[in-house]
């Protein structure tokens, strides 16, 4: 015997049809009136409440651009760089201090934090401004292509 030669051996029972006379007539188990008892009742969904207690954000885009970018302290980048090199997103991933997104290289933020004495030159990161400051005056440089903030 296998799966498909499998059968019941009770018989199907018919679900009941209520309000067609008989014992279950008149109301059909429903009461009389009111919203309860009409036909395709309209009770106001769960979820609704939920939704109305969410607050008005911005939209999905707004949260999506925000993590597109990876921070970098100027500290950690004199740990490990050396005097003279260029910084760049594809070095920083080489050098495991950020990580990939979703595959993809992501954009650098170059923030003030620490001190810097080395000469860098940081290309395609944005650089906050007072991060370019401290750079410029260990003899560095910036160079990213219209990307400064």
């Amino acid at each position: 015997m296998q799966i498909h030669e499998l059968k019941p051996i009770h018989k199907n029972k018919s679900r009941k049809r209520v309000g067609r006379g008989g014992k279950r007539g008149t109301y059909s188990g429903k009461g009389m009136k009111g919203q309860n008892s009409r036909s395709g009742r309209k009770f106001m969904p769960a979820i609704r409440v939920l939704i109305k207690r969410y607050p008005k954000l911005r939209g999905y885009r707004f949260l999506a651009q925000s993590l597109d970018t990876r921070v970098v302290n100027l500290d950690i980048l004199e740990k490990s760089f050396e005097s003279g090199q260029t910084v760049n997103p594809q070095l920083l991933l080489e050098k495991k201090i950020i990580r990939r997104i979703k595959g993809r290289t992501p954009k650098v933020k170059i923030l003030g934090d620490g001190k810097i004495t080395k000469s860098l030159t940081f290309e395609n990161c944005l650089v906050t401004k007072q991060a370019k400051e401290k750079i410029e005056a260990a003899g560095g440089s910036v160079k990213n292509n219209g990307l400064v903030k």
